[in-house]
């Protein structure tokens, strides 16, 4: 019934043994105040090896980019060695890793930045609260970025690239989607610019552009994917022509020959992201040939639908994986899945509980027969 998704997938550089991917996923494990991995994150990974290819929880491309609490980065060498252990694990089980990049932007409390402001495409505010240290906190307004902004923050994108080789990834992600820094540069609500980084959909691609181009020179465009999330609000980000502006961004996409594009696009009525826009995957089939992964609220069978019919190469799951570390073999077998502990203390606190202690198949039938 699934046969499909357990065929191997080749993107660029990068041997998928199936099409059944872990969606990035932030959990908020890292060590504070230094957002540096550790053990249990190798654990957590471990578990989840057999997923055809893991896509890293977004992690901090520099300390001004960060502002989430325990979530880790990639910047300093102590993260970059703390990371050797967790790649190390996922490759002993014969998985593939591949790092998420990421830079929040505006989404950055000033909590986390000395008091200062964040920055962003322009001087915006995202709507809601903040996660902090000190519990939740409006945001604040951001800085518009100036080039003498830009330039060092794409040196930043660099720099993590580097590391994430140096720390035994197979390939990174750039993580422009959600709302985040390089989201807030292609959407027109909240890009107001009116030099070279705005204004036309083209324009607004530039940064995208300019980050993917230093991630190729790191990485070759055989290891290197970007997230987007094409589809209806995210975080206060938005735009008045989706079509328009994600298919300039997929033009991209395909020019600089990405090994992978991944979508979130939006899921059923009711939960997380749901919206009235369409979904524009057709967008970017229409101007991206490269493998494309889908994101939204899949079951196994919807996934293996999209894929047989050619709508998509290969499915990231999100939250199933969270409570199923063997997600890939209950799909196999038919199996039902663990029941997701749907909480945040669950999903963010720096625990094992609701973390590292989803039993597998195997665990289970032990159990039973004890």
């Amino acid at each position: 019934m699934h046969d499909v998704l357990f065929q191997p997938l080749t993107m660029g550089a990068l041997q998928a043994k199936n099409r059944i991917f872990m969606a990035p996923l932030t959990r908020g494990r890292a060590a504070d105040p230094m957002f540096v991995p550790n053990e249990m994150m190798a654990t957590y990974y471990r578990q989840r090896a057999g997923a055809g290819m893991i896509l890293t929880e977004a992690t901090g491309i520099s300390r001004e980019g960060l502002g989430w609490p325990s979530a880790p980065g990639i910047w300093s060498d102590e993260q970059t060695e703390a990371w050797k252990p967790i790649t190390k694990a996922v490759h002993d089980e014969g998985g593939l890793i591949v790092m998420q990049l990421w830079h929040m932007g505006r989404i950055v409390h000033p909590v986390f930045l000395d008091g200062n402001p964040p920055f962003s495409a322009s001087a915006t505010t995202a709507p809601g609260e903040a996660h902090t240290p000190e519990g939740k906190q409006p945001y604040a307004e951001a800085r518009a970025m100036t080039k003498e902004d830009i330039d060092p923050t794409i040196a930043d994108y660099r720099r993590a690239a580097e590391n994430a080789k140096k720390a035994g990834f197979d390939g990174v992600q750039l993580h422009g989607a959600n709302g985040y820094l390089i989201d807030q540069f292609l959407r027109d609500k909240t890009n107001l610019r009116t030099d070279e980084y705005g204004g036309s959909p083209e324009n607004r691609t530039r940064l995208m552009r300019e980050v993917l181009e230093v991630l190729i020179e790191v990485w070759g465009a055989d290891r290197v994917g970007i997230r987007l999330s094409p589809n209806g609000d995210s975080q206060g980000t938005d735009d008045s022509n989706p079509a328009a502006t994600f298919g300039a961004a997929a033009k991209v996409c395909e020019e600089l020959g990405l090994a992978f594009v991944e979508l979130r696009q939006p899921g059923p009525d009711g939960t997380f992201g749901s919206t009235d826009v369409p979904k524009q995957d057709p967008v970017i089939r229409a101007n991206y040939t490269g493998p494309l992964i889908l994101n939204s609220d899949y079951s196994a069978q919807e996934a293996a639908d999209d894929v047989s019919s050619g709508r998509c190469e290969a499915v990231t799951f999100g939250r199933p994986y969270i409570s199923n570390p063997d997600l890939e073999k209950r799909i196999a077998a038919g199996a039902p899945f663990n029941p997701n502990k749907d909480v945040p203390k669950s999903w963010y606190f720096p625990i094992p509980q609701g973390y590292i202690d989803y039993p597998t198949m195997e665990q289970e039938k032990a159990a039973n027969a004890a």
